[in-house]
C-alpha cells in the first residue's frame, strides 16, 4: 500500500502534459526551432491548479511572451539563456532538511536541468544555458539562515554542478554583484537601487484575493501566501519559544519584505541578463512574463531546499524530513559521509 503522504503528493502534483505548439509559417526555421524548444520546457511547467486549462497546445498567450528571446538567440546561433532565481540555501528548520549543504535533492534538480538541456541539443546544437541566480543572500537575515551557511551552500552547489559535468549550467549570486561590500550593505544597495514601495506591494496582494484581480495581482497574492507558509513552517523548530499566533503574525510581516527583496533581485537579474528567458519555481498563470518550472518529478510546492529526497519504487519524491522519518524511510549517506536522502523499505 502506498503511504498516505505519498498518495497526497500524487494527488496534488501536476501531471506532465504534451505541448506541441502551433506550427510556425513555412520558411521560418528559427521560429519553428524556437517553438520546439519552448514546447520542451513547457512540459514541466508549474501552473496554478485553476489554470490547468492553459495546457492547451494552441496557447499563444504563453508562447508569444517568450518566443522572441528564443528566436533572437537562434538567429545568432547562440544558446538560449534562461535565468532561474532559486537554490537559496537550506531551510533553517531541521525537521524539514538534512543540514545546511546541498544533498541528493539538489542533485536531482540539477540533473533534471542537465537532461533538459541535452534533449534540446538534439534539435538545436547550441542548446541552452541556465543561470541559477542563488537568492539566499538576498533575504537570509529575514528567514533565519546563517550567512556562513549561505556561503557554504553557494560554494557546494557550484562544486556539485562541476562534479556532475553540467557545463550548460552557471551560477550567479549577490556576492558576485556586490562582492566588495558586507552582506548587510549588499542588501541595502540592492533595495536602494531596485526596491519597490511596500504600500504598492500590499495593495497588489490585497487586490489579488478579490474576484476582479488581474493576473499580476493574483500572482502577488499567491506568492505572499506561499512565502508566509514557508516562513511559518521554518520557524517551528525545536528550541523556539514563541506562540504559533505570534509566529504567524511575524511571518506575514516578513513575507512582504521577502517579496520586495525577491522582486528587487528579479530587477537586478533582468538588467544583468536582458536577453534571458525568466524561469520561476513558483506557479505562473497563463501569459505571465515568467515560466513556472518543476525541478523534481511531479512535485507541486516542495523544493529541494525545503525538504529531502525520498527514493520510492515509483521514483523520487520530496518530503519534509519529519514526514520521511514518520513513514519509516531509511537515511542514506553519500560517499563522503554526509546525509544524502531517504529510501523507502523494499527499494533496491
Amino acid at each position: 500500500m502506498k503511504p498516505a503522504a505519498l498518495e497526497l503528493i500524487s494527488i496534488q502534483s501536476h501531471s506532465q502534459q504534451s505541448f506541441d505548439l502551433k506550427k510556425s509559417p513555412a520558411g521560418d526555421p528559427a521560429t519553428e526551432t524556437a517553438r520546439r524548444m519552448l514546447a520542451e520546457v513547457m512540459k514541466y511547467r508549474r501552473i496554478p491548479s485553476a489554470s490547468d486549462q492553459c495546457g492547451n497546445a494552441e496557447c499563444q498567450s504563453c508562447a508569444s511572451i517568450h518566443l522572441p528571446k528564443f528566436i533572437s538567440a537562434i538567429r545568432r546561433n547562440e544558446p538560449v539563456t534562461f535565468v532561474l532565481p532559486a537554490f537559496p540555501g537550506k531551510s533553517p528548520n531541521p525537521e524539514k532538511v538534512l543540514g545546511a549543504f546541498p544533498d541528493y535533492a539538489e542533485q536531482l534538480a540539477l540533473e533534471f536541468l542537465g537532461r533538459l538541456g541535452q534533449r534540446i541539443k538534439k534539435y538545436y546544437s547550441p542548446g541552452i544555458k541556465i543561470i541559477l541566480c542563488s537568492d539566499g543572500r538576498v533575504f537570509s537575515d529575514l528567514v533565519g539562515m546563517k550567512e556562513s551557511n549561505v556561503t557554504a551552500y553557494q560554494s557546494e552547489l557550484s562544486v556539485l554542478k562541476d562534479k556532475l559535468s553540467l557545463s550548460d549550467i552557471e551560477t550567479f549570486n549577490l556576492d558576485d554583484f556586490y562582492g566588495e561590500l558586507s552582506f548587510n550593505q549588499m542588501r541595502d544597495e540592492l533595495m536602494k537601487r531596485y526596491g519597490s514601495s511596500l504600500d504598492f506591494l500590499k495593495h497588489k496582494v490585497r487586490n489579488g484575493a478579490g474576484e476582479q484581480a488581474t493576473a499580476d495581482e493574483q500572482d502577488a497574492h499567491r506568492m505572499y501566501c506561499g512565502i508566509t507558509r514557508f516562513l511559518f513552517e521554518d520557524s517551528l523548530h525545536p528550541g523556539q519559544t514563541k506562540s504559533r499566533s505570534a509566529i504567524q503574525k511575524e511571518s506575514r510581516l516578513k513575507s512582504y519584505e521577502v517579496i520586495r527583496r525577491s522582486n528587487a533581485w528579479s530587477e537586478l537579474i533582468a538588467e544583468r541578463f536582458p536577453e534571458a528567458v525568466r524561469l520561476s519555481i513558483h506557479p505562473q498563470t497563463c501569459g505571465a512574463a515568467k515560466l513556472g518550472i518543476r525541478l523534481v518529478g511531479n512535485e507541486s510546492w516542495m523544493t529541494p531546499w525545503h525538504g529531502v529526497a525520498v527514493e520510492t519504487k515509483n521514483g523520487h519524491v520530496l518530503l519534509k524530513r519529519s514526514e520521511a522519518e514518520a513513514l519509516g524511510a531509511e537515511l542514506v549517506y553519500s560517499s563522503d559521509g554526509r546525509p544524502s536522502h531517504y529510501k523507502m523499505g523494499g527499494v533496491l
